[in-house]
């Protein structure tokens, strides 16, 4: 702390500012927020084919069947 007092303030600063790049370089991150690291994520899981349907999901049509019926069993139930 002594040695920095006694030499200038530019020279003080420029030296504070080596070491925070210095700082920031060792565990620095691709990424400036949240959003970027998300939006890489997905990218890369789409070009690994994670977000493809690859099978047909058949569960909304028997959901649809299933209430149909369960509306007509009601219809013919209270007519």
């Amino acid at each position: 702390m002594e040695s920095i007092r006694r030499q200038n303030p530019q020279a003080t600063l420029m030296s504070l500012e080596a070491a925070a790049a210095s700082a920031r370089g060792g565990f620095a991150c691709l990424f400036s927020t949240a959003d970027e690291y998300e939006t890489a994520v997905i990218t890369e899981r789409r070009a690994l084919g994670r977000y493809t349907q690859s099978r047909r999901s058949y569960w909304p049509l028997a959901l649809f069947v299933g209430c149909a019926l369960v509306v007509a069993g009601a219809a013919l139930l209270f007519a």
